[in-house]
């Protein structure tokens, strides 16, 4: 914890609520063909990964690395986590036009952890890095054992 100070990241805030929309849309708004919508069969699991969700927020937001500086572009894992937000947006259109297919269904899960993830490697932040990666296994054990097997 030496490393770290407690402040405020409001890149972090902006990268959660980036990843948020669709799914504030899909709260409101359903889909012509809502598989997402089904009860799951995996409540524990489900209930684990919103614990470490919200660990991974808070991490992200309140943590932030004495000796990382401001956010460069020309970095590429921002260029990756930028990548990925885009693609799940794509994602989530293509789920909106009813293509409930597979590979769709797990990048929902997959290309936010990624966006998350590489964010998290850009700032150094190694302790939101924890609960990031135990929520992604959490997530896409979800979407296999919901929509994929």
């Amino acid at each position: 914890m030496k490393k770290y100070q407690f402040g405020f990241d409001v890149w972090g805030l902006a990268l959660f609520l980036l990843i948020m929309i669709p799914n504030f849309i899909w709260f409101s708004v359903p889909s012509p063909n809502d598989v997402l919508r089904q009860e799951s069969v995996t409540p524990l699991f489900d209930m684990i990964a919103s614990i470490c969700q919200a660990i991974m927020i808070a991490a992200i937001c309140l943590l932030i690395r004495k000796d990382v500086g401001k956010i460069a572009m020309r970095n590429k894992w921002l260029w990756i986590c930028m990548a990925a937000i885009i693609i799940y947006f794509i994602c989530w259109v293509e789920y909106y036009l009813g293509v409930t297919e597979k590979f769709i269904l797990l990048s929902l899960s997959v290309l936010p952890c990624i966006a998350f993830i590489t964010y998290e490697i850009d700032r150094k932040n190694w302790i939101a890095l924890i609960p990031t990666l135990i929520f992604t296994v959490l997530h896409i054990i979800y979407s296999l054992l919901n929509f994929v097997v």
